[in-house]
């Protein structure tokens, strides 16, 4: 691979990190919201989509660690 498409690779490295930081803060939001929600909304349906929306969250950013190291790999 040239310096040209792994500067590019590079370029799009940083976006999907930036991308993940954002989405990783948002999540953390969420859990905060999530776990100071009073004992008497626990299990309700509002817990439940705060507590679903963590967890395909923390599935979006996996992925997006995954294609990180992807691009990584074909850097090389």
């Amino acid at each position: 691979m040239n310096k040209v498409r792994r500067k590019k690779l590079e370029i799009l490295t940083n976006k999907i990190n930036e991308i993940r930081d954002e989405l990783e803060s948002i999540m953390g939001d969420e859990e905060e919201y999530r776990d100071n929600m009073p004992e008497n909304l626990q299990g309700s349906e509002k817990y439940e989509n705060a507590d679903n929306a963590c967890s395909e969250m923390q599935s979006a950013i996996d992925s997006l660690e995954e294609a990180i190291s992807s691009i990584e790999g074909a850097a090389q």
